[in-house]
């Protein structure tokens, strides 16, 4: 079936199935303009069609996909001509998976990150074998975590979401079925097994039921309650006070804290207000506030900065502007969330 992917991305139709194949393993499939067009005409497709009963998403190589193709948007960017129509596809992609009429499965085998997130966790049935490690690493390159995290991590409890977007920290598979950012875990060699059954009956739910082995939290008791107490403070200087107080007698705190020390200041700002104000948004409010803010992120310093420390320049330290959270005023922060009149996000 040709939705126009090209060789990044592959489509079929398996029985009862459309089956979705991420084909970019030596680019950690990372997700580029054209697999979001053709994944976007795939499913509007898919939907409509009779002998569709589910869609299941998985991909070649060792990760399931580790974010957007970075490097694309840092040179389009750097060249005066930020891409924001691939956002802005992107985004709407993000929207309609999340109201997607269908069952829409996500087999998870490896890293998934970023924009690989936005094509997966939207969905109804996220299921995590035990190589997968799911992360919002985007503070880190002064980015923002978006592709509808403002919609997904406010939802976990005992404040993991604003944990995991504020400190970009990687989890595995067992943190992300007890948070419930995955529906499922199954063994990594029951993959195809699991795939076969599925095309055949076309429901999730029952196959699931005979593949779905549980998996342990990674993240111990005392940790846990730590990120509940130090996170869910009202405001991120709380946060850093609150680990701070703690960080001489407690190893977790001091390890927290220092790596929320390395995050552009500017993007902890922002994503503390984005994943607060998505607790009370709908998934389409989401992305258009964060349609918002990438306009802002791709217009300003610290995004820029970040992907040259960490990708051009490889592992050398980002200059961050402003430089300290005392320096990012409330105004600044603001500005971010403005309104963009004719240029808001169409959905």
């Amino acid at each position: 079936m040709d939705f126009d992917g090209g060789d990044e991305i592959r489509f079929e139709r398996l029985g009862r199935a459309g089956v979705v194949t991420l084909t970019r393993p030596q680019a950690l499939n990372a997700v580029t303009h054209r697999m979001v067009r053709a994944l976007g005409k795939a499913l509007h497709a898919w939907e409509r069609d009779d002998g569709v009963d589910v869609v299941l998403v998985k991909a070649e190589g060792r990760a399931f996909s580790a974010g957007g193709d970075i490097l694309h948007i840092y040179e389009a960017g750097r060249a005066g001509k930020p891409p924001v129509e691939f956002f802005a596809d992107e985004y709407r992609l993000n929207a309609h998976i999340n109201s997607f009429k269908k069952p829409y499965v996500a087999l998870i085998d490896g890293i998934v990150m970023g924009g690989g997130v936005g094509i997966s966790f939207h969905g109804s049935h996220r299921v995590m074998t035990e190589n997968a490690q799911f992360a919002m690493p985007e503070v880190g390159i002064g980015f923002f975590p978006d592709v509808g995290a403002s919609h997904l991590l406010p939802d976990l409890g005992g404040s993991f979401g604003m944990y995991l977007a504020l400190t970009g920290n990687r989890i595995r598979h067992g943190d992300a079925l007890w948070s419930g950012l995955a529906t499922h875990t199954i063994k990594a060699e029951d993959q195809a097994s699991f795939l076969d059954r599925l095309v055949l009956t076309g429901d999730p739910e029952s196959v699931l039921r005979g593949f779905f082995v549980p998996a342990k939290r990674e993240t111990d008791r005392a940790a846990l309650e730590a990120i509940s107490r130090h996170f869910a403070q009202p405001s991120l200087q709380d946060v850093i006070d609150s680990l701070d107080r703690a960080a001489g007698a407690d190893e977790f705190a001091a390890k927290t804290l220092a790596t929320l020390r390395t995050r552009s200041p500017t993007s902890l700002r922002v994503a503390w207000r984005q994943i607060s104000a998505g607790q009370t948004l709908s998934m389409d409010e989401c992305m258009k506030m964060e349609f918002r803010i990438l306009n802002r992120m791709l217009a300003g310093h610290d995004f820029y900065e970040g992907i040259r420390a960490a990708i051009i320049d490889k592992g050398s330290k980002p200059q961050w502007l402003p430089a300290t959270l005392d320096a990012v005023g409330e105004a600044d922060v603001e500005a971010y969330f403005a309104p963009l009149g004719e240029r808001e996000l169409p959905l």
